[in-house]
């Protein structure tokens, strides 16, 4: 179980008997204080050196069907007795919200497993100063790499502390570490660039700089001398680096408030295949070390694994309180909550489950076709699934990786997509939503 703050969740808990007492029928309070130290450089020049430390408090009251949410940096008495006085006095006046509350007491979390969340150590300015030489050096080594846009190291730890008039009093610490690295490749027009990073809860599962420097380079001089393509429909096979994307959209296709509202384009599908047989997609807010893991949501109830996909078929939305009482449902523990706002329904850990085919099988099934690495624009449609982006990446041919692309536009429509798509087996978690890399059979590329 996440050890606790109790100077914190003592402060909180008396906020809540002050806004009790003033007047509000109900009410919670989220306490987020964090620490971070960032370092940015470029040709081997320092352009950032930053540690940074500081707290939020978001109080949350209820006066009947009427909520208002406040924040404040001032944790003085003086500071949160206003505080108190205007989450009040505010939501007297507020519209009546049918559906706002807080949790059933007999709902909220009492326990939660340890998640391994926090990294112990604190890296010195030294360190990441020499992480971020190390990967931009690996990186202008590569053979035509011939500039940089830079080297970025950073690190940080949060306590996100939650008490709700409801029983509820949890809190949970995390830390974060990432370096990342940008170079150019080529001579005038003809330059390309790209990118490669790392990130973990912990500084000993980063990548090793030179690697991730090296990585770097070699991407960038890779996509020098792209061709464009003639329009035609095509398999498109997605790579890691954007596939998650797809997923992303998914999400956003099950989200509670879409679903609510009537604007997602899956919201008459639950219980029906919207994925080829055998695909999953899975949303796991209690893996250990997770980027997005958390023990308990924003209002208190329990965490836990859900397949919201299964065997290809819709299993789940993603509800809060608010949204689950409006489609008549119960909430699934996806709240999200920030000091300055109600909570809201979003994902954790959320992946495509992997696939039983290779990446380069893939390929071959494929014969002919884009492979993206790039994606541009924001064209898609959440009403419809109408899907269209600009894309960069390589032509397949005969199965393989033939020569950079540049200058196309890929387009179908999700419910499609999702219909056909083709997982492969080289799942890794590298952000806070993954895929593997994913075949469409046909999508529309649009060139010359």
């Amino acid at each position: 179980m996440t050890t606790d703050s109790p100077a914190t969740l003592d402060l909180l808990s008396d906020l809540i008997a002050r806004a009790r007492r003033a007047g509000a029928d109900a009410a919670d309070a989220v306490h987020v204080e964090g620490t971070s130290i960032a370092h940015a450089q470029r040709l081997g020049e320092t352009e950032k050196l930053e540690r940074s430390e500081g707290q939020d408090l978001g109080l949350r009251v209820l006066v009947g069907r009427r909520q208002a949410v406040v924040s404040s940096s001032d944790l003085g008495r003086r500071a949160l007795d206003e505080l108190v006085e205007r989450a009040v006095a505010m939501a007297r006046v507020v519209p009546e919200d049918p559906y706002c509350g807080l949790a059933e007491p007999e709902a909220v979390a009492r326990d939660w497993p340890d998640m391994d969340l926090s990294d112990p150590v604190e890296p010195s300015a030294e360190t990441l100063i020499d992480w971020a030489r190390r990967a931009e050096e690996a990186a202008r080594a590569v053979p035509g790499v011939t500039n940089s846009e830079g080297a970025e190291a950073g690190w940080s730890r949060s306590r996100v502390s939650l008490v709700a008039s409801n029983g509820f009093a949890g809190s949970y610490e995390g830390s974060g570490w990432s370096l990342s690295v940008s170079v150019l490749a080529g001579e005038g027009t003809g330059m390309e660039r790209d990118y490669d990073f790392t990130s973990a809860v912990y500084g000993s599962d980063l990548r090793p700089p030179e690697d991730v420097g090296r990585s770097a380079g070699e991407r960038a001089v890779r996509r020098l001398g792209p061709r464009k393509v003639a329009t035609a429909k095509l398999p498109v096979v997605f790579d890691p680096r954007v596939s998650g994307g797809l997923v992303g959209h998914f999400a956003g296709a099950v989200n509670g408030q879409a679903i609510a509202r009537g604007t997602s384009f899956l919201k008459d599908r639950m219980d029906q295949p919207v994925f080829a047989p055998g695909v999953a997609v899975i949303d796991d807010p209690l893996r250990p070390r997770g980027l997005r893991s958390r023990p308990f949501d924003g209002e208190g109830l329990p965490a836990r694994r859900r397949s919201l996909v299964e065997d290809g078929v819709l299993r789940g939305w993603v509800l809060d309180l608010r949204s689950a009482r409006q489609l008549g449902l119960a909430s699934t523990g996806n709240a999200a909550r920030g000091t300055g706002g109600p909570p809201s329904p979003t994902t954790t850990n959320l992946y495509l489950a992997a696939g039983s085919l290779a990446p380069d099988a893939l390929l071959r099934q494929a014969g002919r076709g884009l492979y993206v690495t790039g994606l541009m624009g924001f064209g898609v449609n959440g009403v419809t699934g109408d899907y269209s982006r600009g894309a960069s990446g390589f032509w397949i041919e005969d199965g393989r990786i033939a020569h950079p692309v540049s200058e196309v536009t890929i387009a179908g429509n999700l419910k499609d997509m999702f219909r056909t798509m083709v997982p492969a087996n080289d799942l890794e978690f590298r952000y806070g939503t993954n895929a593997p890399t994913v075949l469409v059979p046909e999508m529309t590329v649009a060139g010359r």
